[in-house]
């Protein structure tokens, strides 16, 4: 699906429709190897590693605003030039935060929720700045649900949610795009060729489908008619060509690996690695979610991709190790 999403804009931009496909092939290779190795590394070297992590990770996302470290790109600064490698710290914030949590409440008498919220306003602000609200709001949702599974009481929150309330309104006025965005999303015919452009052409793509789809490599919205079409949008390229069934299947999969991961944290040997088995597949679930929920017009446009199947190397490696980390865990299960 990569190739078939990808083709048109592969010539288009480098004369190789293979481009991208060879790309993501690549970090592909990489990813299983990072699977093969996190796999096999006991969990409990994370729970040493968490707050190192922590620390390189917010560095990380302050080099990115450094010139001659971080590239600016469609406005946005949001990725690390290594030379051999282009990281997106973002990736790997989800990561870091969701083993440092784990760490940190599987100790119940270290629960506070000012500590909390404080180390969620660092981060998720850090990553605002970038900007890039679709991850911000993963990173948050995956830190609540993990600050909840660790048994914290109901009063708190309580106390979280006019509080977010607050926050998502206020960063949707202060940013005018943000807010355009969101007026278009429930008045889509208000501005057919700017805002609401994008999901106008994912529904059409996903409506070509039908029940059985136009045919592997025949989708017509890939033809630069619909933005994003590789990374953000590719299920509604999936649900053009193999249509509904095809798209179900999809779903269905997700369903599946993220069943498999909460009965593996059920079954952990211990709270940490049962909290650290929770955040993984949360991680997955949320993302896919909201990238899903976006391309059937549930929720506004994000800039989420969808988990495994979306175009970039640091969403799927960091995805392979994450999933490495879930099968180690599974091998200690009770």
């Amino acid at each position: 699906m990569v190739y078939d999403s990808s083709v048109a804009i592969a010539i288009r931009d480098f004369s190789n429709q293979y481009y991208y496909v060879n790309e993501q092939l690549k970090w592909l290779c990489i990813g299983l190897v990072a699977l093969f190795i996190t796999s096999r590394i006991p969990y409990k070297i994370w729970y040493s590693m968490a707050l190192p992590m922590l620390c390189i990770t917010l560095a990380l996302l302050v080099a990115v605003f450094l010139p001659g470290i971080g590239i600016r790109a469609l406005g946005a600064h949001r990725w690390i030039n290594f030379g051999f490698f282009v990281l997106q710290p973002a990736e790997l914030t989800k990561l870091a935060m969701v083993v440092y949590l784990s760490a940190w409440f599987s100790h119940p008498e270290k629960k506070r929720l000012l500590s909390f919220v404080m180390l969620l306003a660092m981060t998720v602000g850090l990553v605002l700045l970038e900007p890039d609200l679709g991850t911000s709001v993963i990173i948050l949702v995956i830190a609540v649900l993990l600050y909840f599974f660790s048994g914290a009481p109901l009063r708190h929150f309580l106390a979280m949610v006019p509080i977010l309330l607050i926050v998502i309104i206020v960063l949707t006025v202060v940013a005018p795009y943000r807010m355009h965005r969101l007026t278009t999303f429930f008045n889509p015919e208000s501005d057919p060729l700017g805002s609401s452009y994008q999901i106008r052409q994912v529904l059409l793509g996903l409506g070509s489908g039908g029940w059985m789809g136009v045919g592997i490599g025949k989708s017509r919205q890939k033809y630069e008619y619909l933005p994003e079409a590789n990374t953000d949008s590719i299920f509604a390229i999936i649900g053009e060509e193999v249509g509904y069934i095809g798209a179900l299947g999809v779903i269905i999969t997700f369903l599946f690996i993220v069943w498999r991961g909460f009965r593996i944290a059920n079954r952990s040997p211990d709270v940490f690695a049962r909290l650290l088995a929770l955040g993984l597949s949360s991680w997955v679930s949320v993302q896919t979610l909201i990238n899903l929920g976006a391309m059937v017009r549930l929720i506004p446009l994000t800039g989420v991709p969808l988990p495994f199947i979306s175009y970039g190397g640091s969403s799927l490696i960091i995805l392979f190790i994450a999933m490495g980390i879930v099968l180690n865990i599974s091998t200690y299960r009770k």
